[in-house]
């Protein structure tokens, strides 16, 4: 039984474009918070646009297209979503916990970093319900 909406590939590609933009810009504004309370995006490279908007934009397409998948295949997409988002945002932070330990590294900038999981998760998700809706069994 499928339980999945209408949506157009068009209306999917602006929807994670404007995401990648949104989201990009919210990290631009935690990386610059970061510096100014003295993070060093030589320390902590994230920090810095080329490698924040890549990962941005990788996050937000390999988070779409997972989006996609889950709507077709799960017998209740709204509520593996509910469930997947959250648990996959916390787990994005281990990617971030040996920066740590790296030389010049401060405690703020890398929780800046995991902020940033948090800002892309918070623009994307509402972005993906609009574009890539999901029913519940019972709307089905």
């Amino acid at each position: 039984m499928s339980t999945e909406t209408k949506t157009s590939t068009g209306k999917v590609v602006l929807g994670v474009a404007a995401a990648v933009v949104v989201a990009s810009i919210g990290n631009a504004i935690v990386s610059w918070v970061a510096r100014e309370l003295g993070a060093d995006p030589a320390a902590v490279e994230g920090l810095q646009p080329k490698a924040y908007v890549v990962l941005t934009a990788l996050g937000v397409v390999v988070a779409a297209v997972a989006w996609a998948v889950i709507r077709r295949r799960a017998e209740d997409p709204a509520r593996t979503l509910g469930r997947l988002v959250p648990v996959v945002v916390v787990l994005s932070f281990l990617a971030d916990v040996p920066l740590f330990f790296l030389p010049g590294a401060s405690v703020v900038g890398v929780v800046a970093l995991m902020v940033m999981h948090v800002v892309v998760a918070a623009v994307a998700v509402p972005i993906f319900h609009r574009v890539l809706p999901v029913r519940t069994p019972v709307d089905a």
